[in-house]
């Protein structure tokens, strides 16, 4: 029900402001065939108990698929609401949810060659791997981009497409880290990672609908990887019955001496 909740949150809220903003991203993506006011409407009057809601009742914020909560849902929001179903999520925010007998597909294959199409890569070769093995970005030496807008871009679109694909997180976490002066060698690397999309698009996240709910997570560390400071990176994936649901990629706060002592800090972060 914390969807649920967010979404009374936001209706009955005093500072409109705040649900101006989460109307503009929420349907920033969608494809609509109604009216839906993006600012107050003329003559709307805030102390009214009455709203026009638009939420979606589905699997994902009531679980368990039953008919008789949802109606149960249905009725406790036409007390205050005016409620319009929106029926089944198939499109939010870039995100594609599909459904099936195995459970709910997150993907982002649209932005994903969206990205491609932007940078001119659709007739490319693919990549196999989004980044070179022991590679030396932090210590680049080539020349300063003379538009770092369009890597600060791309990378910034890599950022929100991490969302659904764990298998971007340390690539991004490096790349973002040149956002300020980025070199020739930093956007080489950049498109190596949509040459590597190229060949997998449509990759994303299954959340299993047979699952046994337990929580288990895995991590590692590369022991004093930064060439510059030393510190180790640490790496987690954490899943729920066996579906990836939290994954990060961030170096550690403090040098640590022998690799064991960077192991048992990413158990600690993980933990």
């Amino acid at each position: 029900m914390v969807i649920v909740r967010a979404f009374l949150a936001i209706a009955t809220a005093k500072n409109w402001e705040l649900y101006q903003m989460d109307v503009h991203n929420a349907f920033l993506h969608g494809d609509l065939v109604e009216e839906v006011y993006m600012k107050l409407p003329p003559g709307f009057n805030v102390g009214m108990t009455q709203l026009n809601v638009l939420v979606y009742v589905d699997d994902l914020i009531i679980s368990g698929n039953d008919s008789s909560a949802i109606a149960s849902f249905k009725a406790y929001l036409g007390e205050c609401f005016h409620m319009k179903d929106l029926g089944v999520l198939k499109y939010f925010l870039i995100i594609e949810v599909a459904r099936s007998s195995e459970g709910i597909f997150l993907c982002q294959r649209k932005y994903t060659l969206d990205i491609i199409a932007e940078a001119r890569l659709l007739g490319s070769k693919p990549m196999g791997f989004p980044i070179e093995q022991n590679h030396n970005l932090a210590l680049a030496t080539g020349a300063l981009l003379e538009d770092p807008e369009s890597y600060r871009r791309l990378v910034g679109r890599l950022i929100y497409l991490s969302f659904t694909r764990p298998d971007l997180a340390y690539t991004v976490y490096i790349l973002a880290q040149f956002m300020q002066a980025p070199r020739q060698e930093h956007w080489d690397a950049a498109i190596r990672v949509v040459r590597y999309l190229k060949g997998c698009a449509g990759q994303g996240i299954l959340l299993h609908a047979d699952c046994d709910l337990i929580l288990s997570g895995l991590c590692n560390s590369d022991w004093a990887s930064c060439p510059l400071i030393r510190r180790a990176i640490t790496g987690w994936l954490v899943f729920l019955g066996g579906s990836p649901v939290s994954w990060k990629t961030k170096k550690q706060h403090i040098v640590s001496r022998l690799s064991a002592e960077a192991k048992y800090r990413a158990m600690a972060t993980l933990t």
